[in-house]
């Protein structure tokens, strides 16, 4: 049963539109694989880099960030990576390459570290399509790549990140997956669970102003539909808590986004632990993460996303922050039992903090309403202006975003 959370006892991430985190750049369409649950056409088709800079001075202009995130398509296959990577740096931001790490190899990791790269994102599961040594692998069994390539990450230090799209036959590997990075929260700061997303068919119209799409007659755009029959149980974030907590009783989120049309609900829930591969000794509460997003804008004037590698090996100076925070006085406490017991161990060994992160994409209300994230980070850029990334077909396609209508209710 999916636990009960109450938004009102977390922390609501402080990023808006203008002033966020994150900000999301697609220098590419093209990826070299077919993944279950893509909402993205695969073309082979590249922007230049005068196109590239354009969105990054619009990213200065009109949105405020520490991070950006270069996806696509797979930017790996982008031919001008490196210059957009140093251009991004020398814009004041953490470039952060957002890949399925296919052409990833170490010579592209040195240079890439060379121009200024902060970290990868890699995104890793089961139902990408891969070929070779990979075909037909399952969760547990890509854990093996994912070694891989955060070895590949920590040859020059970068920070990494993992993101997998867990579908309702994956769910139960959530918790596997979590126990992973953590025997590895030495060398993964982040893992990331991306619920799957399909467009709800069933008893919805959709429309582009007062044309209607067809889906699944020949017309629709790159989306996956649950065509009414044969649809996939819809997974929310409570689930993938349950899940986390089956794994590790203690787990507990600590901040959130809300949804931008039911308030309540959970886009991005985020907590985050620290310890020591294989051993966890708690994790932070909401004040926490309150004290580092403020912290950090007030000093750098930006809202912290993409922590540097070092700083996530602070574990120990971090569990002072349970002088003010609940879950890390509860780690601190766990940590001075261990450090009885073993003092030698607790005084050589470096500890380390790992978030973890739930996403919930687009769900639809039942009067029709998009309930999207309400503060995302991953807004793009399309002819000059911010658009939700998720939602670029739509745009490409019609020139605006689709509305769903009750069916029979226009």
């Amino acid at each position: 049963m999916a636990p009960k959370i109450d938004h009102r006892s977390l922390y609501r991430l402080p990023w808006s539109l203008t002033d966020n985190g994150i900000s999301w750049l697609e220098p590419t369409a093209h990826c070299n694989l077919a993944c279950d649950g893509c909402y993205r056409n695969n073309r082979v088709e590249h922007k230049s880099m005068e196109e590239t800079r354009r969105e990054l001075e619009l990213f200065a202009r009109l949105r405020n960030s520490d991070a950006l995130s270069i996806a696509g398509g797979d930017p790996l296959l982008y031919p001008q990576l490196l210059e957009t990577v140093r251009e991004a740096k020398a814009r004041g931001y953490k470039p952060v390459v957002n890949t399925n790490g296919q052409a990833l190899t170490a010579e592209m990791v040195d240079a890439l570290a060379e121009a200024g790269l902060s970290g990868f994102t890699f995104h890793v599961d089961s139902k990408q399509g891969r070929k070779g040594e990979w075909k037909g692998k399952d969760e547990l069994e890509l854990n093996a790549l994912r070694e891989r390539l955060a070895e590949l990450a920590a040859r020059a230090d970068l920070s990494c990140a993992f993101n997998a799209t867990i579908y309702p036959d994956t769910i139960e590997q959530i918790g596997p997956l979590s126990k992973w990075a953590a025997e590895h929260i030495d060398r993964v700061q982040v893992m990331v669970f991306i619920l799957y997303r399909d467009v709800v068919t069933g008893g919805y119209d959709y429309f582009a102003g007062q044309e209607r799409v067809p889906f699944g007659e020949g017309g629709a755009i790159t989306y996956n539909l649950d065509v009414e029959k044969g649809a996939r149980r819809r997974i929310k974030a409570e689930d993938a808590v349950a899940e986390l907590m089956r794994a590790d009783p203690r787990f507990r989120p600590s901040a959130y986004l809300n949804g931008t049309e039911d308030p309540s609900s959970f886009k991005w829930l985020l907590a985050g632990r620290v310890g020591r591969p294989g051993e966890v000794f708690g994790y932070v509460g909401p004040k926490f993460q309150e004290l580092v997003q403020a912290a950090h804008h007030l000093v750098a004037g930006k809202y912290l996303a993409y922590a540097p590698r070092a700083s996530c090996r602070l574990g120990k100076p971090t569990l002072l922050g349970g002088l003010f925070d609940r879950g890390l006085r509860a780690a601190a406490g766990r940590f001075a039992l261990d450090a009885a017991r073993a003092p030698w161990r607790a005084v050589r060994e470096p500890l380390h903090f790992q978030s973890v992160l739930i996403i919930q994409p687009i769900d639809v209300l039942p009067d029709g309403r998009m309930n999207m994230c309400d503060g995302c980070p991953d807004i793009t850029v399309h002819e000059d202006r911010l658009v939700w990334s998720c939602r670029m077909d739509e745009i490409e396609r019609y020139g605006t975003n689709l509305v769903a209508a009750p069916r029979g209710r226009q």
